[in-house]
Parts: C-alpha cells; structure tokens; sequence
C-alpha cells in the first residue's frame, strides 16, 4: 500500500460500497425520496475504512434539502443494509456521511453564465 495518497484497497472498498449504496438508494425507490432522483456520485473512505464520505446528486436540486433530511434520518437502516452486503468482506461497516454533489449545479451555473 502507498505511503501517499489513496491506496488500492481503499480504492476498490470504495467502489465497492458506491455500488452497493446506489443499489440500496435505487431500491427505496422515488417516492421514499419525495420524488426526487438521488444518485451516489462518489464515495471517499477513509485510510482505515472506518468512515465512508457519502457524495449524492439530487434531481431536482430544489429538493436537495429535503432529501439530505431523509438519509440523514435513515442513515442507521441504510448502514444496516450496507453492512448486510459487505459484512463478508470487510471486518467494520464504515460509518457513513452523506455530503450533497453540486457538481452538477455548478456546470448548470457556467452554463447559464456563457450564456448571457
């Protein structure tokens, strides 16, 4: 493993856990979300992969606040689940933090402004 920067295995357990929350995220389904579309764009885990950094786009961004409300109140179930599908690989279930994406709003911004 790398002394600098992010090592292989914090790489693939990271990618490892988008894929599963996405699923997770996916199966609630819409109408959990207030009919919002919420997809995991990216996910950091710590070196020690204790704590997974959770980054989520919100379609429509207007109910962003809404939905960060939601997992935020569900973050102890969506862990469980989490924890039910990696359980097996890894020896802790990382703790999880969502963090809003704006991404997205930022391009949509630039692109407003290049318009003018």
């Amino acid at each position: 493993m790398e002394k600098s920067g992010t090592g292989t295995r914090q790489l693939k357990v990271a990618r490892e856990i988008q894929k599963d929350l996405a699923e997770i995220i996916r199966r609630k389904g819409m109408a959990f979300f207030d009919g919002a579309m919420v997809t995991v764009s990216e996910v950091r885990i710590s070196p020690d992969l204790s704590v997974a950094k959770t980054y989520v786009s919100i379609f429509p961004s207007a109910k962003a606040d809404a939905v960060m409300g939601i997992l935020n109140e569900n973050i102890r179930e969506i862990r469980g689940e989490l924890g039910a599908r990696v359980g097996k690989q890894l020896r802790i279930v990382p703790e999880i933090y969502f963090a809003l994406d704006t991404t997205l709003d930022y391009a949509e911004h630039i692109e407003e402004l290049l318009k003018m």
